[in-house]
């Protein structure tokens, strides 16, 4: 079993566009046959986009070649490109080389698309960059937005994924506090009452100033017919 992002995603993808078996799909992702075949049929991940596994630098085109050749044989992961450059348990900021640093904004533009329950901070913590750079992919002003093309950080080499998958974890666990805490809508609370201010009352009174006519001590003038 290779050590995957998404596995889902990526056995809807196998089963979509391969002739491999459920087997060798199974054994890839580490999924159950049996959900594999759900998969096919339809009743199970209903909705979720397939992840191309060879474009995501996981899976070598020729190794897929082969594996559809011989059923038997199993899937073997591509080692993540710039592996070398990986850090082994440092501490301290992260050193990204130069060589590598202009694969940041597809590297960002991957997370945003793929991740958006990540922070700022995360994604700047994971791949070493800053929070105008994120911010400028985001909201797609990065000078080079046209040639951006989003790519599993993991296969670029500028983390690994062991520290992707921590940070999404601890990104899942947050909101899900939030959520059972209630703190998701705080924004909602806040901007409640900016609203009804802004919605004026459709009261007579407001109505009888509108159209400037005069109070009385006992109520309003009454129009004679």
């Amino acid at each position: 079993m290779a050590d995957i992002l998404m596995p889902k995603a990526t056995a809807v993808w196998l089963v979509d566009n391969t002739a491999l078996t459920f087997a060798q799909i199974a054994d890839f992702t580490g999924l159950h046959h049996l959900e594999v075949k759900g998969i096919a049929d339809g009743d199970v991940a209903a909705g979720v986009r397939g992840a191309d596994p060879v474009a995501a630098g996981q899976l070598t085109r020729e190794e897929l070649d082969k594996a559809e050749a011989d059923p038997a044989y199993r899937l073997q992961a591509s080692k993540p490109k710039y592996a070398e450059y990986q850090e082994t348990g440092r501490k301290g900021p992260r050193y990204t080389p130069l060589s590598r640093r202009q694969n940041r904004p597809d590297a960002i533009a991957w997370l945003v698309r793929n991740h958006p329950e990540l922070t700022d901070g995360q994604i700047s913590k994971l791949i070493g960059t800053t929070k105008t750079t994120i911010e400028a992919v985001r909201s797609r002003d990065h000078w080079n937005s046209a040639n951006i093309k989003p790519t599993d950080p993991v296969s670029l080499g500028l983390c690994s994924q062991i520290d992707l998958d921590a940070q999404v974890t601890k990104a899942s666990a947050r909101r899900a506090q939030m959520e059972k805490d209630g703190t998701v809508k705080v924004e909602e609370d806040v901007l409640k009452p900016a609203v009804e201010h802004e919605a004026p009352s459709s009261s007579p009174t407001t109505l009888d100033e509108l159209f400037g006519k005069p109070k009385r001590a006992g109520g309003y003038e009454d129009d004679e017919d």
